[in-house]
């Protein structure tokens, strides 16, 4: 006869110190993850850990670190209000709110945090600088919405006095010519003086954004296309200050014309420190071929981003503030979509929020302002699709994350094929989801510095549309790091 024999059950006090240890155990690689920037994979262990151990604040404050590394400002927010709920001396929970609320451009609420921090460790000199630079910024913003109440007039590119602008006997670099248009010899001389970290004077620059303004501004929200048939036609996605890949595009795709027409979707700036030469040579481009040469706007084409990121620093440093300041005026004028013969809709972020949004209502979309926090310009510039069907809160924090069932309706309701977007890093470059339907597209390989993603740009022929990538890696670029011009406050 067999017997049974019965194990006694470990004392609870044993199994918690087990999912403790488990616990730790994730959270250890988790951290070897996060040293190697593979932040997708630190968070994969974070959770594992949270989910073996819920009441520690440190892996909430570190998978709201990795959230952040990701831009995901949204998630880190809801992790370091975590970390701060079970912890309330916890500091670094409070310094990961503060970033996550800087980064949503939300700089009172971090100064609150900041603030928190003085309290619970007045002593702490990091804290109470911290406290000093963001009280600062919340001033000066304050003044900056006064003033423009007082005076809603104000418009920097009609101070700026071209004729006034003396060019220099040793400026060696190319010239508009006397008839005020950009040539393609212009183009290529502009390009080749950029590869040598040379300087377009400020005139021509000047010169770009004034005209460049006035065209936008001619233009609708949501720009139509047509491609010809077995005609070519390019849409590269983010491209992030990173000009010396930006010059590869064209090594592998050809320069701009009007045989070769392209489509920069948005995020032209910020992160590379080489935006300024970037966006001269897409604008220049864009003036050449005005029909043939197209940009959307990205959620990085924004003043609050490019505070942070990099790129008001680059032109400060590069230029001047006015100018910096212009680039906001242009930056409002650019389109917030693009129709490609009436079958592909191309924005930089993705879907709406509510059902039954047609293209007339992105036609009638006023964008000349600056992004707001929700509403059909918000969510061109910052959605993100999900795998999942319906629609979900953004992890970004701004915009909203749409199943394949929203994608699905809204091309049903306007007749279009698919749907193209940027504004995520691929590991290939590109990514097709949502049965083919939402294909990501991000042309800025090894972001950052950091990521070694790919790159990839999309080929279409008139003919069918049916697209086709190009993948390619990072090129050599000279011994300027990314966020070389950020204000080292907003990388907390």
């Amino acid at each position: 006869m067999d017997t049974q024999v019965k194990s006694n059950p470990e004392p609870a006090e044993e199994q918690q110190q087990d999912k403790i240890k488990i616990a730790e155990d994730f959270k250890n690689q988790a951290n070897e993850y996060f040293k190697k920037q593979d932040y997708d994979n630190a968070i994969n262990f974070y959770t594992q850990a949270i989910e073996a151990n819920p009441n520690s604040a440190i892996y909430y404050g570190n998978r709201s670190f990795a959230y952040l590394k990701l831009e995901w400002f949204g998630y880190a927010l809801k992790d370091a209000t975590a970390a701060i709920e079970l912890d309330k001396n916890y500091i670094k929970g409070y310094y990961r709110r503060a970033s996550a609320h800087m980064s949503l451009g939300k700089f009172k609420e971090a100064l609150r945090d900041f603030e928190l921090v003085t309290k619970i460790r007045p002593n702490d000199k990091d804290a109470k600088l911290k406290f000093v630079e963001c009280n600062k910024i919340v001033r000066k913003l304050a003044f900056e919405k006064a003033i423009a109440v007082e005076d809603k007039r104000k418009n920097i590119a009609e101070t700026i006095n071209l004729e006034a602008m003396t060019i220099e006997n040793d400026y060696k670099g190319p010239k508009i010519d006397e008839e005020s248009k950009i040539t393609l010899d212009f183009m290529k001389e502009l390009m080749d003086l950029y590869k040598k970290q040379g300087t377009l004077h400020r005139k021509y620059a000047y010169k770009i954004l004034l005209d460049i303004k006035s065209f936008f501004m001619s233009q609708p929200s949501l720009v139509d296309i047509t491609i010809e048939p077995n005609k070519k036609f390019t849409v590269c996605g983010d491209i992030h200050g990173q000009f010396y890949d930006l010059m590869n595009i064209f090594e592998l795709n050809g320069l701009p014309s009007e045989d070769n027409p392209y489509l920069f979707n948005g995020d032209f700036v910020d992160r590379g420190s080489f935006s300024v030469e970037c966006i001269f040579t897409l604008f220049g481009f864009k003036l050449l071929f005005p029909n043939h040469f197209f940009m959307s706007r990205g959620n990085h084409e924004s003043s609050t981003m490019n505070e942070m990121y990099g790129f008001h620093g680059e032109v400060k440093a590069k230029y001047s503030a006015q100018m910096s300041e212009l680039f906001n005026e242009v930056y409002n004028w650019l389109p917030l979509a693009h129709c490609l013969n009436q079958k592909i809709l191309v924005m930089h972020g993705g879907l709406f929020s509510t059902d039954g949004v047609t293209l007339d209502d992105i036609r009638k979309v006023d964008r000349n302002r600056q992004p707001p926090e929700e509403g059909l310009m918000c969510d061109l510039l910052w959605s993100d699709p999900q795998h999942q069907n319906g629609r979900a809160p953004s992890r970004r924090g701004v915009g909203c994350q749409f199943g394949p069932d929203v994608t699905k309706a809204f091309l049903e309701l306007n007749k279009l094929d698919y749907i193209i977007r940027s504004h995520e890093v691929k590991n290939e470059g590109y990514e097709v989801a949502h049965d083919g339907k939402c294909i990501t597209v991000f042309s800025a390989p090894n972001y950052c510095d950091t990521m070694d993603n790919k790159g990839a740009f999309i080929n279409l022929n008139g003919s069918d549309l049916t697209p086709k990538f190009t993948t390619y890696v990072a090129v050599p670029h000279p011994d300027v790091k990314a966020m070389a011009y950020a204000d080292a406050f907003y990388c907390i």
